[in-house]
């Protein structure tokens, strides 16, 4: 708690700290080593509800909003043992990539307090990296977690859609939300997904399907696994520090034994495309009930009905939430249906199915996380759609529905660290962190983020 008061001024990363929830909860966890999380200490990002604390979602809009209840995730980590630290900053409504569009101000990367530390799940991202927490949980639509992860020099997990249940995330875009993790190291995702993973009748797309130990598989020898290489992606737009550490990593994993063969992922290149026509078309469903009529802000002084409306959500929302909102009821208007949303979602489906036949003959895939480290901060701003390409090697698996973990792989040659994605079938979470632990062991970052702060 004292780290993270005495950061937070300089970081921003938590938009509430809470101490007497952490009290409790540590007092009521003391000496109880056989809950699987006793005293870990966590960090949540604010559009994961936590009854009876805000939950804001980065927005004016909910800025005084506080739930009513707890998501499952929660519920999972509160009966494990954990120690909730407090909520975490994010681009508002967790669209973004930079953290820079939250409604209560942008959020400074550990490692270099002058650039952004990746998005929309910065904050949480920061509360690990700096050392406050051991591991946070965070949002990932088109690579939330990862990208940040990446970025900030720690690891972060997308889990295969379904794995982790929705109930009580704030809908984005319904069909492509995922809770996700980060943590200090592969190890410590591990503990937490196999706490909150699992079926969960409260939510419809949650699956009824085994959850393993997944610690089990983290010392396991990597030796004989087969990591898939598509090299087509490693092309224009990618920072030389970028792929000359990834293409180390590669060579890497044929050290530890793996064995590389080349892939294709012939329709990924349409992916940031056909995720901005899919997600800002659902972004455009979900965010209109926030209207002013039943919770959150609602504008002062309207004459009527439609101006309340209008009034509220012309306050309430910032620029790039309007920006997408108007995006998607543009793809889903009458005339443009078919030509954009109905298309994109058949293209949808060749992604998934170029992952199918690729990890035939594969257990991962492996490409960059992002195809810069971070940037500086205000450097994208007045482009979203150099902003919208931080995302273009992370939005194909939020499309496909399969999981994903990002984990450090060097330094770039001013010091800021680079990440590597991992892509795995569906529900082989466990041979990404196996993959995942064995390459940070034999091949440490060797630099802790927390010497640039404080």
């Amino acid at each position: 708690m004292a780290n993270a008061e005495k950061l937070n001024p300089q970081l921003n990363s938590f938009l509430s700290i809470e101490h007497e929830h952490a009290l409790r909860q540590a007092l009521a966890v003391d000496g109880r080593s056989e809950m699987p999380l006793a005293g870990m200490a966590i960090a949540v990002k604010d559009n994961i509800c936590t009854e009876g604390m805000r939950t804001s979602c980065g927005s004016h809009i909910l800025h005084n909003y506080r739930a009513q209840y707890n998501a499952t995730a929660i519920e999972r980590l509160n009966n494990a043992g954990a120690v909730m630290v407090g909520k975490t900053n994010m681009d508002e409504f967790a669209m973004g990539s930079s953290n820079e569009s939250s409604a209560f101000g942008l959020v400074r990367n550990p490692w270099d307090v002058s650039r952004v530390p990746g998005g929309s799940s910065g904050g949480s991202a920061v509360a690990v990296a700096s050392g406050v927490v051991r591991a946070s949980l965070g949002s990932e639509t088109g690579g939330s977690v990862r990208q940040p992860a990446a970025l900030c020099g720690i690891v972060g997990l997308k889990p295969t859609y379904g794995r982790i249940s929705r109930y009580g995330l704030v809908a984005f875009a319904s069909s492509l939300d995922n809770i996700g993790i980060f943590g200090t190291t592969a190890s410590d995702v591990a503990d937490v997904l196999g706490v909150i993973a699992g079926h969960d009748p409260k939510d419809s797309t949650s699956a009824d399907v085994p959850v393993p130990d997944y610690n089990f598989s983290l010392g396991a020898d990597v030796s004989g696994k087969t990591i898939g290489v598509p090299r087509a992606l490693f092309g224009e737009g990618l920072d030389a520090d970028v792929r000359h550490s990834v293409e180390a990593s590669i060579e890497n994993f044929r050290s530890l034994g793996a064995k590389i063969v080349d892939v294709e992922l012939p329709h990924a290149k349409y992916g940031i495309a056909v995720y901005y026509i899919i997600a800002t078309a659902e972004a455009s469903s979900n965010l209109a009930r926030y209207d002013g009529a039943r919770y959150g802000f609602r504008a002062d002084n309207a004459p009527g009905l439609r101006e309340m409306y209008f009034r509220t959500r012309e306050a309430g929302f910032g620029a790039e939430v309007k920006r997408r909102i108007m995006l998607g009821t543009y793809v889903l208007s009458s005339g443009y249906y078919d030509a954009y949303y109905s298309k994109a979602q058949k293209v949808r489906n060749l992604v998934k199915q170029d992952y199918e036949r690729s990890f035939a003959n594969c257990d991962a895939i492996l490409t960059p996380t992002s195809p810069s480290t971070a940037f500086k901060i205000g450097e994208r701003s007045d482009d979203p759609l150099a902003m919208y390409l931080s995302d273009i090697y992370t939005v194909s698996a939020n499309l496909a529905g399969v999981p994903a973990i990002s984990v450090p792989c060097g330094l770039s040659e001013n010091g800021l660290p680079i990440g590597l994605q991992l892509v795995g079938n569906f529900w082989s979470e466990d041979v990404l962190l196996n993959l995942a632990s064995a390459y940070e062991t034999a091949f440490p970052l060797g630099v802790d983020p927390a010497v640039y702060v404080g």
